[in-house]
């Protein structure tokens, strides 16, 4: 069984824990060995860890981790150390030509350790198989409605999910928006609607066959558009700054995906995400005002529910990580070729 090495996240706004104390517990008693770092904003408080038999060790202490160790986190690594030697499972963004990507793959090749991408532990047929993709897509929906309606509290902070729908919840003289999701059908798309019927919208959904050939003149007739569509290879833009400077009643986008810097951007309309203390920022002032969402841990807002649904499709996974597994195989050969090719081929 392996050894479990569950690292502190260095974003401040980042709450959630890819592996809950109740998974671990389980992970334990199956013969894993879990060790979680210390880590004050993190969700479940480290007791819960202790008590569930996890040993305990300070912040970045996974960089003198045993070699055998499995490291497991969420957000990016820090810039030190420069060779990376364990293997690492979380969302490295590495494979997209993202911003940041051949130097984090190089530090990997320096070190001699592996990424193993949370985003590509996929089943035979490419579904992804641990997704934050539902409170995502709730949270972006939730936000972009409270945006509309004016009721956005700024900087944003963790919510209770039942404080957050009560926000959400119609109240007496409240525009209904009339909102497009993008990618409806997944499990981000189906996050939105949920939340959505919360707030008492029903919205336009669009999956595959709507965004291949896109209708411009129908998405920009809606009030609010949210875009829940991740791509694996390059298509054509949902809205290029053209379309945004044409007749419109769209008047907020909630960039779920969050694509960015990367080559298979959808909305190549904005350059950098938005974060926490300034969630929304503007893209056309004037008389037709358009503002934009776009954090790219919508999530962590949500940390308790997002964490228990990640953790429970994760650990069984990590569970077999060091067994002759094609879902690992997947992802170290995804890994291999984006190292190997130079990226050529993603």
């Amino acid at each position: 069984m392996p050894h479990l090495w569950l690292r502190h996240e260095t974003r401040q706004t980042e709450r959630r824990a890819p592996i809950t104390p109740e998974d671990a517990r389980r992970l334990i008693q199956d013969g894993a060995s879990v060790t979680v770092e210390e880590s004050p904003q993190r969700i479940f408080h480290i007791e819960r860890y202790r008590t569930a038999g996890c040993r305990i060790m300070p912040a970045a202490a996974w960089f003198d981790a045993p070699a055998d160790a499995v490291i497991v986190g969420l957000k990016e690594l820090p810039v030190l150390p420069a060779a990376l030697r364990h293997r690492h499972v979380y969302f490295g963004h590495a494979y997209k030509n993202q911003e940041g990507a051949p130097e984090l793959l190089r530090r990997f090749v320096a070190g001699g350790g592996i990424l193993l991408d949370a985003e590509y532990l996929v089943d035979s047929g490419g579904r992804r198989l641990a997704s934050f993709g539902y409170w995502a897509g709730y949270v972006g929906a939730a936000l972009a409605v409270l945006r509309y309606r004016g009721r956005l509290d700024v900087p944003l902070h963790p919510y209770a999910k039942d404080d957050l729908d009560a926000a959400l919840t119609p109240r007496a003289g409240d525009r209904m928006p009339r909102v497009l999701v993008l990618g409806a059908a997944g499990r981000c798309g189906q996050g939105a609607r949920a939340a959505l019927a919360v707030a008492g919208t029903t919205a336009t959904c669009w999956d595959v066959a709507e965004t291949r050939i896109l209708d411009r003149a129908a998405l920009l007739d809606h009030d609010v558009l949210v875009n829940t569509v991740l791509v694996d290879e390059p298509v054509p833009p949902f809205l290029t700054h053209v379309d945004l400077d044409a007749d419109r009643r769209l008047s907020l986008i909630c960039d779920v995906s969050c694509d960015v810097t990367s080559q298979c951007n959808t909305l190549p309309i904005y350059q950098r995400v938005t974060a926490w203390p300034e969630p929304v920022v503007r893209l056309r002032g004037g008389d037709r005002p358009l503002d934009l969402i776009a954090i790219d841990n919508l999530p962590s807002l949500l940390p308790g529910e997002a964490s228990t649904a990640f953790s429970a499709q994760l650990t069984p996974l990590l569970a077999r990580i060091d067994k002759p597994d094609p879902v690992w195989r997947r992802a170290e050969e995804r890994f291999r070729r984006a190292t190997e090719r130079g990226m050529a081929d993603v």
